[in-house]
């Protein structure tokens, strides 16, 4: 008798033992074991929608993205699914996640093309990759745009010309505008910080390839002015006076009243 019950003790702790193992393994959250319990699995559209907004609004950025994510996933074809991936976009621009950021964009565009918000993703992805290389390193030197690599600055330039381009009227294009001319300002006095290093270390052949660089697609910058300078200098330090004197020339024409003309040095 006494060897019959202990078989039967021994089974039922052995089957209870499986069941406590199997709903750990399912996350059965109302056992308390593996992982709390999650209160959206019962939410609808509306309720995801409404809950990732207020976050959202509280600048709760990452639970506000895990929300509009489980709304994207479970109802992917719902009328709230497209303003959601919108405003994932938006959380990880707001928490300086610039690659992401660009991603959702870069991913919205390709999903909903025709949309009729699909300019503000455009001027987003231009805004997280203006902001991409700033690390906190750089914000807290504050250092300037020309003095980091270009590429950023590069991928930042060519989003808003996306967006001026196929959305001349959109509210966000005259602030891409603006943006624009300040990357390409940007961008020429990158390309002349390197000129002048290269002058400084008498590698004049590679100055004036940087400078040209200038010269050829920023010439509408403040740049440009110095950039012909460093040429002209750096023909004349290699003793090319007929190219020297055609730099001097063009920077003549162009900025009469400049500085760097022979006499006004």
């Amino acid at each position: 008798m006494k060897t019959y019950w202990t078989h039967r003790i021994a089974h039922l702790v052995a089957t209870l033992a499986m069941f406590l193992f199997a709903a750990a393994l399912g996350g059965c959250g109302w056992l308390g074991i593996g992982g709390d319990r999650d209160e959206t699995l019962k939410w609808d559209a509306d309720k995801l929608y409404s809950e990732a907004r207020l976050e959202l609004n509280n600048g709760a950025w990452k639970r506000s993205r895990e929300l509009y994510q489980k709304l994207e996933s479970r109802y992917p074809f719902g009328r709230h699914a497209q303003q959601a991936l919108m405003e994932i976009a938006y959380t990880y621009y707001k928490e300086g996640e610039s690659a992401q950021a660009i991603q959702s964009c870069d991913r919205f565009i390709r999903q909903y093309p025709n949309h009729p918000n699909v300019d503000y993703m455009y001027y987003l992805k231009g805004l997280a990759s203006f902001n991409e290389d700033l690390g906190f390193l750089g914000q807290f030197l504050g250092q300037d745009i020309s003095e980091r690599d270009a590429k950023a600055a590069r991928e930042a330039f060519d989003a808003f010309k996306d967006l001026v381009t196929r959305y001349p009227d959109s509210k966000y294009t005259p602030d891409a505008n603006a943006r624009m001319i300040y990357l390409a300002n940007s961008q020429g006095q990158a390309e002349v910080n390197v000129a002048r290093y290269y002058f400084t270390r008498k590698a004049y052949l590679a100055a004036i390839q940087r400078a040209q660089t200038v010269v050829r697609h920023f010439q509408q910058t403040p740049a440009t002015e110095e950039a012909l300078s460093i040429i002209a200098r750096s023909y004349e330090a290699l003793q090319m006076k007929d190219l020297q004197a055609d730099a001097e020339r063009v920077l003549a024409l162009n900025f009469p009243q400049s500085k760097y003309l022979r006499g006004q040095r």
